[in-house]
């Protein structure tokens, strides 16, 4: 007797009673994924009919053996069938087999093309995922074919020596509205996923089916979520802001940064933004109204609200102390920007100004000479000019009466200046 069987093995085998009577054929099996480290099958789904399907469900102490065929304890009389398939918590068939698996270790989205099923004694158990091309070709019954072949004209390769096993306990089932869905590889699940870079995690959930892509989106914690969300094509936002409690979506929009909250919002329908910014805490409403009041190809439009400045009287020790402050915020900690009292625009110092000046030295002695700016209503290529002549990675955006509003970044500018070049492109092919 087989120590390990694989699924595709065994799914379609016949099932015999206790008579040696057909009953039907294995259709799926049931399986208990609580308690274990490895799930443990629970029950048998038998298939039969052609045209018009009959199922039923024997209890797996039922079962006598499984070999070339199965055997079952009972006659066929006393197995119940029906002709909908039974909705059961969690089978291998239904729920995880084709179904997605995220690799964490990769950082890549792969497929379950077959399972892994240890036998003690009588009992079968999950223990591991295939997600190898060879189990694909195992399910296709093309084993000998593809095999020879291979054989034939590379005898060494990898197809042919290393399986593509995840061990089950290194999984985690992802489920939605209660329904199990896929399978996600979580190797100490969320230490895992911290260590992804968002822009990576953004483009894995890019290639998942949106039950997977919520799922997955919700096990992110602390400021991950936001991370991710902002690395998100717009697409994948709308989908999960239309999938997200509105509360949820308001709590979300108010921690990513704000030139990328007003992206979000200009492009939701008005109906829409106005709920969320009623969910909205009042200083973050107040910041988010006040951005969409400008055009969304101006300065105003694009920069953020969200910056590091310092007051004229402010030393080298204090932009330090900001700086250290604010090493883990959402905000450039590069450029730092002098204001009076009243929150006018004085200059603008860098880290590279004042990294080896004495920290008694006055901030406003290290601010460069020439004041260089934009007004709110300034358009992009005169923002992109400036950028480029000073070398700068972002501006700050003055109104009509000096008072500082926020920051234009470079990558601000790049992204607009690429989706208008794009959007011409277009119009041209």
């Amino acid at each position: 007797m087989k120590l390990f069987l694989y699924f595709s093995e065994i799914i379609g085998l016949d099932i015999l009673d206790a008579q040696g009577e057909w009953a039907g054929t294995l259709h799926d099996i049931v399986m208990n994924p609580q308690g274990d480290i490895y799930p443990k099958a629970t029950q048998l789904m038998i298939r039969r009919g052609l045209a018009t399907k009959e199922y039923a469900l024997v209890p797996w102490e039922e079962l006598a053996y499984i070999e070339d065929d199965i055997r079952l304890k009972l006659n066929i009389s006393q197995i119940q069938f029906q002709r909908t398939p039974f909705r059961c918590d969690f089978t291998l068939r239904r729920d995880i087999l084709d179904q997605q698996i995220v690799d964490t270790d990769n950082q890549k989205v792969e497929r379950v093309n077959d399972i892994h099923l240890l036998r003690v004694e009588n009992q079968l158990y999950a223990a591991h995922v295939d997600v190898g091309l060879r189990a694909l070709v195992r399910r296709l019954e093309w084993t000998t074919f593809v095999d020879t072949l291979v054989k034939l004209f590379r005898p060494k390769s990898p197809y042919l020596t290393q399986e593509e096993l995840v061990p089950w306990k290194n999984t985690q089932m992802l489920s939605k509205l209660g329904r199990m869905k896929s399978v996600v590889r979580l190797d100490v699940t969320k230490n895992k996923l911290s260590s992804i870079p968002p822009a990576a995690l953004a483009e894995i959930m890019q290639d998942l089916d949106i039950f997977a892509r919520m799922s997955l989106f919700k096990s992110l914690e602390g400021n991950l979520q936001p991370q991710v969300f902002t690395d998100m094509s717009m697409a994948l936002k709308r989908e999960l802001i239309d999938q997200l409690d509105e509360k949820d979506v308001a709590q979300l929009i108010s921690t990513i940064p704000a030139d990328e909250a007003t992206d979000v919002l200009m492009k939701l329908p008005r109906k829409k933004t106005q709920q969320f910014m009623r969910l909205m805490e009042t200083e973050t409403s107040k910041k988010l109204r006040k951005l969409l009041g400008f055009a969304s190809d101006s300065a105003g439009g694009l920069m953020t609200t969200e910056y590091l400045y310092l007051k004229q009287e402010a030393t080298v020790a204090d932009a330090w102390k900001k700086i250290k402050d604010n090493v883990n915020a959402q905000v450039s900690i590069f450029f730092l920007y002098i204001v009076d009292e009243n929150h006018k625009y004085l200059g603008t110092t860098s880290l590279r100004r004042f990294v080896n000046e004495d920290p008694t030295t006055p901030v406003m002695n290290t601010c460069y000479p020439e004041h260089v700016y934009v007004y709110t209503d300034a358009g992009m290529e005169e923002v992109a000019l400036l950028l480029e002549r000073h070398k700068f990675s972002s501006l700050p955006v003055l109104n009509r009466d000096d008072i500082l509003q926020g920051v234009i970044t470079i990558d601000d500018v790049l992204e607009e200046l690429i989706s208008l070049a794009w959007s011409k492109y277009k119009k041209k092919l």
